[in-house]
């Protein structure tokens, strides 16, 4: 060792020379800034606005004043909000079976196809409605039901069947809906499914099959379990999308339908913001919103631990 390093390592013992902290590194920092500034500027801002906005009276032309809670007094005793929220429920209840049931087996139907060429095009097919905006997907079946010029209804009269005012029925106006939003979304619900049904591992499959399990032992003790994550997270997504529906209510029934039938939450708080211009009531209705589906959520994720089985 020469002279020098050992009179450096000295120095270092005694105390003389100690070595730089490192410096500080800022760049990741910088990579998530615009992302944050997003984040900040588009929902925490609007949010906190919104939070503010519930306490105030204001109809976008005159100054706002402070009401206090008299936006939260006036919703509680608000028919029409519960009408709305008993619809939306009704509405996210179905969408979420629906999806669930008709996404499932769509995926088992086209996962047993050998042919890949047909199963392709069936996968194409089922995933083509879902990139269709729903204003086309509104206007298009707003006319294939309509009762006096559509083609259902033509060529139910060919045959002697009389089909009902799916839009003017309060009876029929929903389950309309309901049908029409099932032909929009199940591609997106279907592919989901897909993937993972096939992520079940084969051979806890075969292992079951070599044990004497029939097909649908097989589907309910094997690949019903494994699917779980799965059938999981389409629930939270399909509720907290179908709990914020408004364009084919508000395209093919527009105001909430006969006797207020197809009014949802989100449609609820349009006409008050923008229609009747009560923006700090459409604002605690908002908030509302927030509060039922963050409850929903927080309610499936404690449900899915007695249900849900990781692999």
């Amino acid at each position: 060792m020469t002279a020098s390093r050992i009179g450096t390592r000295r120095a270092v013992e005694a105390g003389a020379l100690r070595p730089r902290p490192p410096r500080a590194n800022y760049s990741g920092y910088l990579f998530i800034a615009p992302s944050v500034l997003l984040f900040c500027t588009f929902i925490v801002g609007p949010f906190v606005y919104a939070i503010i906005l519930s306490f105030y009276s204001w109809d976008l032309l005159t100054p706002r004043t402070f009401a206090g809670l008299d936006n939260f007094r006036e919703m509680w005793h608000d028919p029409l909000l519960r009408k709305a929220l008993r619809n939306t429920f009704v509405f996210g209840f179905a969408s979420v079976v629906t999806h669930i049931v008709g996404g499932l087996l769509l995926a088992i139907g086209v996962n047993s196809l050998k042919n890949r060429y047909l199963s392709y095009f069936v996968r194409t097919s089922l995933f083509f409605p879902f990139v269709i905006s729903w204003a086309a997907v509104a206007l298009l079946w707003r006319y294939v039901l309509s009762p006096s010029f559509g083609i259902a209804s033509y060529y139910a009269g060919k045959v002697g069947v009389t089909l009902p005012n799916w839009f003017s029925d309060p009876s029929w106006s929903m389950p309309a809906i309901i049908g029409i939003d099932w032909w929009h979304t199940i591609g997106f619900t279907f592919v989901i499914m897909l993937a993972g049904l096939q992520t079940v591992p084969q051979e806890l499959v075969e292992a079951a099959k070599t044990d004497g399990a029939g097909s649908l032992r097989v589907f309910w003790s094997v690949t019903l379990p494994m699917m779980s994550p799965t059938i999981f997270f389409t629930s939270v997504i399909t509720f907290l999308g179908a709990f914020q529906i408004f364009d084919p209510m508000q395209i093919i029934t527009p105001g909430g339908g006969p006797n207020k039938s197809t009014l949802t939450i989100v449609m609820y708080l349009y006409q008050r913001g923008f229609q009747r211009f009560t923006i700090g009531y459409a604002a605690a209705v908002s908030l509302l919103m927030f509060v039922i589906m963050m409850a929903v959520t927080l309610l499936q994720f404690w449900g899915s631990k007695k249900w849900v089985h990781s692999q």
